[in-house]
């Protein structure tokens, strides 16, 4: 069997971020959560900051800076917890909001939805703090580097790929909201949404502290 050509790891690639990307978790929850309780512009730019986060592993994992999570425990570890400080902290203020009385929902004013830029960095931190992005990174790009490529423009290139393909999928399901956003943006249904995002964000978090590498 020949040499791996760049084509052919850039399809078989392809195909493993597109598995990656329809499995649920949390950066769909997230976007969803936007969708749903905020606007277009909140989903979308959530979604953006997300995809900055895989750009900033791509390059670190092209340039071997994330390997340092596979080799460091206390750097991992570091990380870890503070990844799931920041999704239980994240997860409790959302229950919180959902547990408000009807009354005070409804006073809240819409000036109250996040901003685009305010949306776009919960993305991005979320990311970020989320070592098991590094290590996946960090495990997969090198599978798919022909022989004698320069790692990092093919890792962002690589990394280019997965950003379209889960941009493409976070625009599917923001426009899917669109169609049914007349019921779901009731004050009722924006409070369960956020007891359910809550939730699952506080689970994301605790299972981030439990789990090892």
């Amino acid at each position: 069997m020949g040499p791996v050509t760049l084509g052919t790891a850039v399809l078989t690639f392809t195909l493993v971020a597109a598995v990656l990307t329809l499995t649920p978790g949390l950066d769909t929850a997230l976007v969803l959560r936007a969708a749903l309780t905020q606007s277009r512009r909140e989903a979308l730019a959530t979604a953006a900051g997300i995809v900055a986060g895989l750009f900033v592993w791509g390059a670190a994992a092209a340039v071997g800076v994330s390997a340092l999570l596979t080799a460091s425990e206390l750097a991992f570890d570091v990380l870890r917890y503070a990844g799931a400080a920041y999704l239980v902290v994240f997860g409790v203020r959302m229950l919180l909001r959902a547990a408000r009385s009807r009354k005070e929902a409804d006073a809240v004013p819409a000036a109250a939805r996040v901003s685009p830029w305010r949306a776009a960095r919960m993305g991005l931190g979320t990311n970020l703090l989320n070592p098991k992005v590094g290590v996946f990174y960090v495990a997969l790009l090198p599978q798919f580097m022909p022989a004698g490529s320069d790692p990092l423009p093919v890792g962002l290139l690589l990394t280019g790929v997965h950003a379209v393909l889960t941009l493409a999928w976070f625009a599917v399901l923001i426009a899917l909201v669109g169609v049914l956003s007349r019921w779901l943006r009731r004050p009722a249904a924006a409070r369960g949404i956020d007891g359910v995002t809550g939730v699952t964000l506080v689970g994301f978090g605790l299972r981030l502290a439990a789990a090892g590498r």
